[in-house]
Protein backbone atom coordinates (compact mmCIF):
# COMPACT_ATOMS: atom_id res chain seq x y z
CA UNK A 1 0.00 0.00 0.00
CA UNK A 2 1.02 3.49 -0.45
CA UNK A 3 -0.23 6.90 1.42
CA UNK A 4 0.37 9.81 -1.02
CA UNK A 5 3.36 7.73 -2.45
CA UNK A 6 5.08 6.49 0.94
CA UNK A 7 5.01 3.05 0.34
CA UNK A 8 4.60 -0.17 2.62
CA UNK A 9 4.50 -3.73 2.98
CA UNK A 10 2.01 -4.72 5.80
CA UNK A 11 2.43 -8.29 6.78
CA UNK A 12 -0.34 -9.93 9.50
CA UNK A 13 2.25 -10.95 12.00
CA UNK A 14 0.90 -13.57 13.94
CA UNK A 15 -0.57 -15.82 10.94
CA UNK A 16 2.77 -15.77 9.09
CA UNK A 17 4.58 -16.39 12.65
CA UNK A 18 7.08 -13.56 12.43
CA UNK A 19 9.29 -12.43 15.78
CA UNK A 20 10.71 -9.02 16.69
CA UNK A 21 13.63 -11.10 16.47
CA UNK A 22 13.47 -11.59 12.78
CA UNK A 23 11.68 -8.67 11.60
CA UNK A 24 14.63 -6.14 11.08
CA UNK A 25 16.36 -8.64 8.47
CA UNK A 26 12.61 -9.64 6.49
CA UNK A 27 12.20 -5.87 6.73
CA UNK A 28 15.65 -4.86 5.07
CA UNK A 29 14.78 -7.86 2.05
CA UNK A 30 11.32 -7.24 1.33
CA UNK A 31 11.99 -2.67 1.41
CA UNK A 32 14.96 -3.42 -1.09
CA UNK A 33 13.74 -1.89 -4.41
CA UNK A 34 16.43 -4.24 -6.55
CA UNK A 35 16.24 -7.65 -4.70
CA UNK A 36 12.60 -7.58 -2.65
CA UNK A 37 9.57 -6.05 -3.13
CA UNK A 38 10.16 -2.77 -2.86
CA UNK A 39 9.10 0.02 -0.23
CA UNK A 40 9.54 2.46 2.50
CA UNK A 41 8.92 0.42 5.35
CA UNK A 42 7.52 -2.87 6.67
CA UNK A 43 4.66 -2.36 8.89
CA UNK A 44 3.74 -5.45 10.94
CA UNK A 45 -0.28 -6.07 12.14
CA UNK A 46 -0.34 -7.50 15.92
CA UNK A 47 -2.14 -8.39 18.86
CA UNK A 48 -3.10 -5.56 20.75
CA UNK A 49 -1.74 -5.31 24.38
CA UNK A 50 -4.19 -2.20 26.15
CA UNK A 51 -7.63 -2.52 24.62
CA UNK A 52 -6.95 -1.31 21.12
CA UNK A 53 -7.91 -3.00 17.75
CA UNK A 54 -4.34 -4.02 16.46
CA UNK A 55 -1.43 -3.06 17.38
CA UNK A 56 1.23 -1.36 14.49
CA UNK A 57 4.80 -2.09 14.93
CA UNK A 58 6.56 -0.47 11.89
CA UNK A 59 10.10 -0.98 11.00
CA UNK A 60 12.35 1.06 8.41
CA UNK A 61 13.63 0.41 5.03
CA UNK A 62 17.31 -0.56 7.21
CA UNK A 63 15.45 -2.69 9.69
CA UNK A 64 15.52 -0.19 12.36
CA UNK A 65 12.28 0.13 14.63
CA UNK A 66 10.43 3.41 14.34
CA UNK A 67 8.30 4.98 16.86
CA UNK A 68 5.57 5.52 14.43
CA UNK A 69 4.58 6.73 10.39
CA UNK A 70 1.64 9.08 9.97
CA UNK A 71 0.72 7.87 6.36
CA UNK A 72 1.48 4.30 7.55
CA UNK A 73 -0.60 5.07 10.18
CA UNK A 74 -3.17 5.92 7.85
CA UNK A 75 -2.44 3.00 5.48
CA UNK A 76 -2.52 0.65 8.70
CA UNK A 77 -5.86 2.01 9.44
CA UNK A 78 -7.36 1.17 6.18
CA UNK A 79 -6.37 -2.54 6.34
CA UNK A 80 -7.92 -2.63 9.46
CA UNK A 81 -11.12 -1.75 8.42
CA UNK A 82 -11.23 -3.82 5.02
CA UNK A 83 -9.56 -6.84 7.17
CA UNK A 84 -12.73 -6.37 10.19
CA UNK A 85 -10.01 -5.77 12.32
CA UNK A 86 -12.01 -2.76 13.57
CA UNK A 87 -15.06 -0.34 12.67
CA UNK A 88 -15.23 3.12 10.54
CA UNK A 89 -12.94 4.17 13.54
CA UNK A 90 -9.93 2.43 14.49
CA UNK A 91 -7.61 2.35 17.62
CA UNK A 92 -4.28 1.51 16.60
CA UNK A 93 -1.54 1.26 19.13
CA UNK A 94 2.33 2.38 17.74
CA UNK A 95 5.61 2.74 19.95
CA UNK A 96 5.01 6.36 20.15
CA UNK A 97 1.27 6.29 21.70
CA UNK A 98 -1.92 5.47 20.78
CA UNK A 99 -3.33 6.62 17.02
CA UNK A 100 -6.81 6.58 16.27
CA UNK A 101 -7.88 6.63 12.59
CA UNK A 102 -10.92 7.36 10.86
CA UNK A 103 -12.78 5.87 7.60
CA UNK A 104 -13.77 8.84 5.72
CA UNK A 105 -14.72 7.17 2.05
CA UNK A 106 -13.52 4.54 0.82
CA UNK A 107 -9.77 5.30 -0.03
CA UNK A 108 -9.48 8.51 2.53
CA UNK A 109 -8.58 7.80 6.04
CA UNK A 110 -8.06 10.56 8.66
CA UNK A 111 -5.78 10.00 11.83
CA UNK A 112 -5.14 11.57 15.14
CA UNK A 113 -1.02 12.00 15.31
CA UNK A 114 0.87 11.62 18.42
CA UNK A 115 0.57 14.98 20.16
CA UNK A 116 3.90 16.91 19.80
CA UNK A 117 5.70 16.38 23.64
CA UNK A 118 8.72 18.55 22.80
CA UNK A 119 8.85 22.01 20.59
CA UNK A 120 11.87 24.08 19.87
CA UNK A 121 11.21 26.41 17.39
CA UNK A 122 14.87 27.56 16.95
CA UNK A 123 17.74 25.29 16.62
CA UNK A 124 20.82 25.49 15.32
CA UNK A 125 21.78 22.63 12.86
CA UNK A 126 24.89 22.90 10.32
CA UNK A 127 24.82 26.78 10.80
CA UNK A 128 21.14 26.96 10.12
CA UNK A 129 17.83 27.86 11.92
CA UNK A 130 15.73 24.81 12.07
CA UNK A 131 12.46 24.18 14.43
CA UNK A 132 12.66 20.98 15.84
CA UNK A 133 9.23 18.95 16.84
CA UNK A 134 9.07 15.59 18.41
CA UNK A 135 5.68 13.78 18.14
CA UNK A 136 4.94 11.06 20.34
CA UNK A 137 6.55 9.46 23.29
CA UNK A 138 9.60 7.96 22.97
CA UNK A 139 9.38 10.90 20.25
CA UNK A 140 9.55 10.65 16.67
CA UNK A 141 12.01 13.19 15.61
CA UNK A 142 11.60 16.19 13.15
CA UNK A 143 13.68 19.16 11.81
CA UNK A 144 11.57 21.42 9.77
CA UNK A 145 14.01 24.00 7.77
CA UNK A 146 12.46 27.21 5.82
CA UNK A 147 13.88 27.17 2.33
CA UNK A 148 12.10 28.79 -0.37
CA UNK A 149 13.83 27.43 -3.11
CA UNK A 150 14.50 23.80 -2.30
CA UNK A 151 12.53 22.96 -5.51
CA UNK A 152 15.22 24.54 -7.53
CA UNK A 153 18.80 23.21 -6.37
CA UNK A 154 20.22 20.38 -8.23
CA UNK A 155 19.38 17.21 -6.49
CA UNK A 156 22.45 15.98 -5.09
CA UNK A 157 22.78 19.13 -3.55
CA UNK A 158 19.62 18.84 -1.22
CA UNK A 159 20.62 15.39 -0.73
CA UNK A 160 23.81 16.24 1.10
CA UNK A 161 22.48 18.91 2.87
CA UNK A 162 19.47 16.50 4.03
CA UNK A 163 21.97 13.75 4.78
CA UNK A 164 23.89 16.54 6.79
CA UNK A 165 21.16 17.62 9.12
CA UNK A 166 19.54 13.99 9.66
CA UNK A 167 22.99 13.13 11.65
CA UNK A 168 23.83 16.66 12.83
CA UNK A 169 25.04 16.53 16.44
CA UNK A 170 21.85 18.91 16.90
CA UNK A 171 19.67 16.19 16.76
CA UNK A 172 20.57 13.67 19.12
CA UNK A 173 18.69 11.03 17.98
CA UNK A 174 18.87 11.89 14.17
CA UNK A 175 15.82 13.56 13.06
CA UNK A 176 13.49 13.10 9.84
CA UNK A 177 14.71 16.70 7.92
CA UNK A 178 11.47 18.66 6.12
CA UNK A 179 12.89 20.95 3.84
CA UNK A 180 9.37 23.47 3.50
CA UNK A 181 8.09 26.46 1.29
CA UNK A 182 5.37 28.44 2.09
CA UNK A 183 3.33 29.27 -0.58
CA UNK A 184 0.13 30.98 1.62
CA UNK A 185 -1.66 30.59 5.12
CA UNK A 186 -2.98 27.26 4.50
CA UNK A 187 -0.60 25.79 2.25
CA UNK A 188 3.14 24.72 1.84
CA UNK A 189 5.39 22.53 -0.54
CA UNK A 190 7.71 20.19 1.42
CA UNK A 191 10.03 17.45 1.10
CA UNK A 192 11.17 15.05 4.16
CA UNK A 193 14.09 13.23 3.93
CA UNK A 194 13.49 10.01 6.19
CA UNK A 195 15.72 8.41 8.70
CA UNK A 196 15.45 4.64 8.37
CA UNK A 197 15.42 5.21 4.57
CA UNK A 198 17.91 7.31 4.21
CA UNK A 199 16.88 9.43 1.25
CA UNK A 200 13.70 11.44 0.20
CA UNK A 201 10.75 10.24 0.39
CA UNK A 202 7.38 10.96 -1.53
CA UNK A 203 5.43 11.64 1.82
CA UNK A 204 5.95 11.98 4.95
CA UNK A 205 3.31 12.20 7.25
CA UNK A 206 4.27 12.91 10.70
CA UNK A 207 7.05 14.75 8.97
CA UNK A 208 3.65 17.37 7.58
CA UNK A 209 2.50 17.29 11.29
CA UNK A 210 5.89 18.76 12.78
CA UNK A 211 5.66 21.30 9.72
CA UNK A 212 1.99 22.42 10.67
CA UNK A 213 2.96 22.24 14.24
CA UNK A 214 6.29 24.53 13.95
CA UNK A 215 4.71 27.13 11.37
CA UNK A 216 1.89 27.68 13.19
CA UNK A 217 3.18 28.21 16.41
CA UNK A 218 5.97 31.16 14.46
CA UNK A 219 2.18 32.57 13.45
CA UNK A 220 3.34 31.68 9.56
CA UNK A 221 0.43 29.47 9.18
CA UNK A 222 -3.38 29.00 10.25
CA UNK A 223 -3.41 25.61 11.42
CA UNK A 224 -6.74 24.90 9.98
CA UNK A 225 -6.74 22.49 7.03
CA UNK A 226 -3.57 23.09 5.82
CA UNK A 227 -2.58 21.55 2.67
CA UNK A 228 0.77 19.90 2.69
CA UNK A 229 2.00 18.92 -1.27
CA UNK A 230 5.07 16.62 -1.32
CA UNK A 231 6.12 14.96 -4.67
CA UNK A 232 3.56 11.77 -4.21
CA UNK A 233 0.40 14.32 -3.49
CA UNK A 234 -0.92 16.34 -0.92
CA UNK A 235 -1.87 15.88 2.64
CA UNK A 236 -4.00 17.54 5.09
CA UNK A 237 -3.42 18.51 8.40
CA UNK A 238 -5.24 20.36 10.88
CA UNK A 239 -3.78 21.57 14.78
CA UNK A 240 -7.28 22.13 16.58
CA UNK A 241 -5.63 23.16 20.08
CA UNK A 242 -2.99 25.68 19.23
CA UNK A 243 -2.38 26.92 23.27
CA UNK A 244 -1.24 23.66 24.34
CA UNK A 245 -0.35 22.29 21.10
CA UNK A 246 -2.46 19.13 20.66
CA UNK A 247 -4.85 17.34 18.52
CA UNK A 248 -3.11 17.03 15.38
CA UNK A 249 -4.89 15.49 12.51
CA UNK A 250 -3.52 14.10 9.38
CA UNK A 251 -5.76 13.36 6.24
CA UNK A 252 -4.77 11.92 2.95
CA UNK A 253 -5.42 9.36 0.24
CA UNK A 254 -4.57 5.43 0.81
CA UNK A 255 -4.09 3.00 -2.23
CA UNK A 256 -3.87 -0.77 -2.27
CA UNK A 257 -0.94 -1.54 -5.20
CA UNK A 258 -0.94 -5.34 -5.00
CA UNK A 259 -2.04 -8.51 -2.47
CA UNK A 260 0.28 -11.94 -3.08
CA UNK A 261 2.81 -13.89 -1.35
CA UNK A 262 6.43 -13.69 -1.03
CA UNK A 263 8.59 -16.79 -2.71
CA UNK A 264 12.32 -16.64 -2.21
CA UNK A 265 12.85 -13.07 -0.87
Amino acid sequence: MHGAGNDFVIIDAVSEGISHDTAPELARRLCDRRLGIGADGLMLVCPPENGSDFKLLFYNADGSLGEMCGNGARCIARYGYEHSLSGKTQHIETTAGPVVGERISETLYRIRLNDPTLIDLHRTAEGLDCAYVELGCPGLPHAVLLLDDWDRLDRSELFDLGKRLRYSSAFPKGANVSFVKILDRSSVKAITFERGVEDFTLACGTGSGAITTALTLMGLLSGDDVTVSMPGGDLTVTLADKTTPAELYLTGPTCVVFTGETAEI
